[in-house]
């Protein structure tokens, strides 16, 4: 072997989509290659002395915002005990600002953009000369037929243990400068019949989980409701061996035929994700997001109304010109169109994002380390970010997990946004912390305070007793994630 390909994924579930094309367009050099992939938090002697047992002339390392600080690490590692080996980079944390990476100063060459062509000519070069001379190449992007689709090489543990992740398009014709893909020229679609061979082939190997990376599902109506039909199929077929999908929805964009094919699903079949990101019409012109609020609000409504779809619908916090009091205004609404889950995000400097171009006139103050998390801006000073921070942790412990469905219209009240506040306040000033909150004291902890806010404790008691003491309700048997296991059981 002489090409090894790795990145550090944030967790053993997901399997490395990007690495997986690489591998699939090596052309001649693909028997010479080989794919390692390792999670974060795993130890940095382990991660180089598995790299080196493979004993690779080139490494091709996947780098990402979650991944950057410590695969900075691996490669300055490596990069000491075994100089003789190359290092190559890619992905889309590196892709950008470049020359100010330390993990760029360790390595010896970088693609930026798309690898697909790219890295199997360098490594080419690299092995059987002349040996580059430039250390940054620019990706080249091939037309998509000739892109060789990578799913084959999801191996039989992969289908079985891991989330599998697919695209039937690459990028996004929409300008948001908060997304990477606000850089995209539009969107370009893989052929659709042969991209639906490759599903049903993963279909036929036991694969039941598939999670569309496509930032714009329902962009082209009639390619979505040929996926779709494609994952109805499956279950008409074979009721009993049900199959679960995910796709990212443009939430504007739902004509009729798209509602009647969505109207055709199961529970446990279907996810959306939506990014509503912020109700705001100043801040969406500020950060050039197009977006018809009412149309957004009234599709959520009517996926909450007349599907069975899980929605996980996206709020941003941090932009520039979004005040605490418009967020909170926002966060109101979207809670009262019911979706299953709000993704309370914080806004986070993506490198090579136009976001920076508000950081004067809106004072936006970054982490200066991956992810890159705001820290402040001129309407949000830095003590009230941090409470949004914990809200948003103390949120996806509460009311995204699906474990205190009759508790927290209780605890929310008519003010879902200030009330979840107080809450999380009052939660911090008496745990001292944000992770690491065991169930059993998050639920002592929820019916203390329903208690200190006026409830009658053993009326409090109860309450979080029809959610979680003795009665928890078994997951449903569904490929779903464990979440959306949990609410279908409820």
């Amino acid at each position: 072997m002489s090409i090894l390909l790795t990145t550090l994924n944030a967790r053993y579930t997901h399997a490395s989509l990007g690495l997986r094309y690489l591998l699939a367009n090596m052309g001649e050099l693909q028997e010479q290659t080989r794919l390692q992939e390792f999670v974060i938090g795993a130890k940095t002697t382990e991660i180089v002395e598995r790299i080196l047992a493979h004993a690779p002339k080139i490494v091709g390392f996947g780098i990402y915002i979650w991944n950057v600080e410590e695969t900075t690490k691996v490669v300055a590692m490596l990069k000491r005990v075994a100089p003789h080996v190359t290092v190559v980079l890619g992905g889309p944390e590196v892709s950008y600002e470049s020359n100010e990476q330390e993990i760029v100063k360790l390595a010896d060459y970088l693609i930026t953009g798309w690898g697909d062509v790219t890295f199997p000519k360098l490594c080419g070069e690299i092995l059987n000369g002349p040996k580059p001379l430039m250390k940054i190449h620019a990706g080249v992007q091939p037309p998509m037929a000739e892109i060789k689709l990578p799913y084959s090489l999801y191996t039989d543990d992969d289908i079985k243990n891991r989330t599998i992740y697919v695209e039937a398009s690459r990028g996004c014709p929409f300008k948001c400068e908060f997304c990477l893909s606000a850089l995209d020229k539009t969107a370009w679609p893989f052929a659709l019949d042969h991209f639906l061979a490759e599903m049903e082939a993963l279909h036929a190997r036991g694969a039941r989980l598939f999670k569309f990376v496509d930032r714009t599902f329902n962009l082209n109506i009639k390619t979505s409701l040929k996926i779709m039909q494609f994952f109805l199929d499956k279950l008409e077929a074979n009721p009993d061996d049900p199959v679960y999908a995910h796709f990212e929805l443009v939430p504007d964009h739902l004509p009729d035929a798209l509602k009647e094919g969505i109207g055709k699903f199961p529970h446990g079949a279907l996810q959306f994700e939506i990014g509503i990101q912020s109700f705001n019409p100043a801040v969406q012109t500020l950060v050039s997001r197009k977006q018809d609020n009412q149309k957004a609000a009234d599709n959520i409504r009517w996926l909450t109304d007349h599907s069975n779809a899980h929605m996980h619908v996206d709020l941003i916090a941090g932009l520039p010109g979004e005040t605490v009091e418009s967020f909170a205004e926002g966060f109101n609404k979207l809670w009262a169109l019911n979706p299953h889950e709000i993704q309370f995000g914080i806004l986070k400097r993506l490198r090579g994002t136009p976001i920076i171009r508000h950081t004067q006139e809106y004072g936006l103050v970054f982490e200066p380390y991956a992810p890159y998390t705001i820290l402040a801006n001129r309407d949000i000073d830095f003590p009230t970010m941090q409470r949004l921070v914990r809200f948003a942790r103390y949120w996806d412990l509460v009311a995204n997990s699906g474990r205190f469905g009759h508790t927290l219209p209780v605890l929310l009240g008519g003010d879902a946004f200030g009330r979840f506040m107080a809450f999380s306040d009052w939660l911090y000033a008496n745990t001292d912390a944000t992770h690491r909150i065991a169930l059993e004291r998050l639920v002592a902890m929820v019916a203390k305070y329903l208690h200190s806010q006026g409830m009658d404790k053993d009326a409090a008691e109860a309450l979080l007793a029809s959610d979680y003491a003795g009665a928890r309700p078994k997951p449903a048997e569904t490929p779903a994630p464990k979440r959306q296991a949990r609410r279908l059981a409820a």
